[in-house]
């Protein structure tokens, strides 16, 4: 936990006026990139050394500080690939979707990295095994066909991404449509075929349309949202987020008229690290790997927490 103090204390320097190199004139997004392929390499063979790590690097699994090296450091067996890489040269943020091998456990990760001055300096893991998403049961994908949708790793279209901060709306659309779904879209647009995957398993249906009957009306707040990486090369945002069941539904009816039992019976919490694609200001591709967290928990790494939390 002193690396993540360290490390938030350049944070508050920032806030009092000071100023940290621009990542932008450091690395750039093949030099981010080959990084993370680096740690990469790096964490499969169990030997920080191949990858630029600073020395007080701050390090998280399942919002958990950990000394470094440790967690699946220590217990990756191989990497299944492909990876899907993601870069912010504006911020020095790096996102990895991948799957391996813990010993025999496949296991779906999101990780974020940090570089500053060519080094990483901190590092999140968000890990989803059988085990951790089995309370209540939801959909787990196959380790063996592990992939992604083509589209999400290729180069926006010149014109068709939009500013940052439309990307983030976007995805902040997402969250509050899911938050306390009713049926109401609330500032999120989806292309027609727009995909969504969980945990390494693709949910088939259409996604807009679970929306609008209500599927969702068990999750209670979705909070302490960080939109911690643009990809502006790409037109993809990474997100951290909480989704929070407050356990108190029961019965609820969809807009159709079906009746439903939440799945939810007692406070729960899902702790999530999501992707969204857009293209010509709607949501074509969307990728999350999350845990069952305590209830209420919060991520070290959230400076500010989301005022929705109160509510």
């Amino acid at each position: 936990m002193n690396n993540l103090k360290i490390l938030f204390g350049a944070v508050g320097l920032c806030a009092m006026g000071w100023t940290l190199p621009a990542y932008a004139q450091t690395c750039d997004r093949v030099c981010l990139e080959g990084i993370a392929n680096q740690y990469r390499a790096a964490w499969a063979a169990h030997d920080p050394k191949r990858a630029p790590i600073a020395a007080k690097v701050g390090f998280t699994e399942n919002g958990v500080s950990l000394d470094f090296p440790d967690g699946t450091w220590d217990t990756i067996t191989k990497e299944v690939g492909p990876p899907l890489i993601f870069s912010d040269p504006k911020t020095g943020a790096v996102g990895i979707f991948t799957a391996i091998f813990q010993n025999d456990t496949p296991s779906f990760l999101a990780v974020r990295l940090k570089v500053i001055n060519r080094k990483i300096t901190e590092i999140e893991h968000i890990i989803s095994t059988k085990r951790t998403v089995s309370g209540p049961p939801t959909p787990f994908g196959d380790i063996n066909t592990y992939g992604h949708t083509p589209r999400f790793g290729e180069p926006a279209p010149a014109g068709t991404c939009g500013t940052r901060a439309q990307i983030i709306a976007q995805a902040n659309g997402y969250f509050d449509t899911l938050q306390n779904n009713t049926g109401e879209i609330r500032g999120a647009k989806f292309a027609p075929d727009a995909s969504r995957s969980e945990n390494g398993g693709k949910l088939a249906g259409d996604i807009e349309h679970a929306f609008k009957l209500g599927n969702y009306r068990f999750n209670a707040r979705v909070r302490d949202r960080d939109h911690f990486l643009v990809d502006e090369y790409r037109c993809v945002v990474m997100s951290r987020a909480f989704i929070d069941h407050k356990g108190v539904l029961d019965e609820y009816t969809l807009t159709d008229g079906t009746k439903r039992k939440s799945i939810f019976r007692e406070p729960h919490t899902w702790a999530m690290i999501e992707a969204f694609k857009v293209r010509d200001g709607a949501i074509t591709d969307v990728k999350a790997v999350f845990f069952g967290a305590p209830y209420y928990m919060r991520s070290p790494w959230t400076v500010k927490w989301d005022r929705r939390a109160q509510n």
